[in-house]
């Protein structure tokens, strides 16, 4: 059966717009995932699925232990909630009334652990909770960011801490402060896990970005293991993290590193993919109704401005997927309450049909829906909310 075919038969009775989970696809990508693992542990990214439902479902696959969240008010609700035993907080928290409640709950406080970069982020949680508060789990992140030559930065705008010898020193005041215990390191390659070596259509940027990447990751061996090395020297480390959904096999093949991370390559977002290594199914869709036909080889739907976060590119408006040979227009883009789509696909539309579009990111329809409705083959089998369904938003 077509795919179109396939996923309009199954939700014959919905009203778009609506956003689904092909659940034979996720599945799939969880597998896939795993194999490129080799062996080692995947934390689940969960800004990049936001469904409780589908994080327990990974959760309970093999090759996946943990959660990396987004904030700590997301963490405690995980834990609140019995989600995961262990729940690490990947970017630094200034959430002071989540600070209190994290002091406050025992079993928060030792399945949480809070990510830092700096003795600033420990006086800000000294700040908010006093001098007296009860020991905090926390992370130490290395910046892993590429730097060929001076003031040539390649890679996120993360933690300041980069060198070896720097970690060593920060990890040594970590663990002179009471009220803290360092259990482990974090240090996401983002230039190599978050960049496609084969844009399509760009033969000579995928070169540049493969060559990016190799060197990168030959220089990062040594620096991590060095980096990992000194921070040992102040901490029982229970955990060394890296790597991302678009370097699994490079992150996993480093010996200083315990576990990975990732997110993006369960659902399979437009922005994915452009890799050489792996192609995850496309697990999140969502279906706009046709409400016009203004002219030959046009369409209009209804809303679709769901555009990604990050930088302002047209790879960050989504894409129509179903059925084939659709475009957005260059003059209107994905808009607030109409999206026009051209092509030859367009004729065959009529108001009251449907397109289906996927997103650039992975979480971010998840914003956008309440719910999302669990495809297995042709039919719907359950209807499970976002975070935003369960009253939640983190962002």
């Amino acid at each position: 059966m077509r795919p179109r075919t396939r996923l309009d038969g199954a939700t014959a009775d919905l009203d778009p717009p609506f956003a689904v989970v092909d659940l034979d696809a996720f599945d799939h990508n969880a597998r896939d995932l795993a194999r490129r693992a080799g062996g080692k542990p995947i934390r689940i990214a969960s800004k990049s699925v936001r469904v409780r439902w589908l994080l327990e479902r990974v959760l309970a696959q093999p090759g996946y232990a943990g959660v990396m969240c987004y904030s700590l008010a997301e963490a405690l609700w995980l834990s609140e909630l019995d989600v995961s035993e262990d729940l690490l907080v990947a970017y630094p928290t200034t959430d002071r009334a989540a600070l209190r409640v994290l002091a406050r709950d025992e079993t928060a406080r030792r399945r949480v652990t809070l990510v830092v970069d700096s003795t600033e982020h420990l006086d800000l949680v000294t700040a908010a909770l006093g001098h007296a508060h009860p020991e905090i789990r926390v992370c130490l992140e290395l910046d892993v960011s590429w730097r060929p030559a001076p003031g040539v930065h390649i890679g996120p705008r993360r933690s300041p801490v980069h060198r070896a010898r720097d970690a060593g020193v920060l990890a040594d005041r970590i663990a002179s402060r009471r009220g803290f215990r360092l259990v482990g390191v974090m240090a996401y390659e983002g230039q190599v896990a978050g960049l496609g070596d084969a844009p399509p259509g760009k033969p000579l940027l995928g070169a540049a970005l493969r060559w990016v990447q190799r060197h990168s990751a030959a220089e990062l061996v040594a620096r991590r293991a060095a980096a990992v090395a000194a921070v040992r020297r102040s901490a029982d480390l229970e955990f060394v993290n890296g790597g991302g959904t678009g370097s699994l096999e490079l992150s996993g093949a480093d010996p200083a590193v315990t576990e990975l991370a990732a997110g993006s390559g369960l659902v399979g977002p437009t922005l994915f993919d452009g890799y050489r290594r792996f192609h995850p199914r496309p697990a999140v869709l969502f279906a706009l109704p046709v409400v016009r036909r203004p002219a030959r080889g046009v369409a209009t739907l209804f809303a679709g401005g769901y555009v990604a976060s990050g930088t302002a590119t047209p790879d960050r408006l989504p894409t129509p997927y179903l059925p084939r040979g659709l475009r957005l227009t260059a003059l209107e883009g994905a808009g607030e309450v109409q999206t026009p789509v051209t092509g030859r696909a367009a004729d065959a539309l009529a108001p009251g049909d449907r397109v289906w579009l996927r997103h650039a990111k992975a979480g971010e329809p998840a914003e956008r829906f309440s719910h999302y409705h669990v495809v297995v083959g042709d039919a719907v089998v359950r209807t499970e909310p976002t975070y935003r369904g369960e009253g939640r938003s983190f962002g």
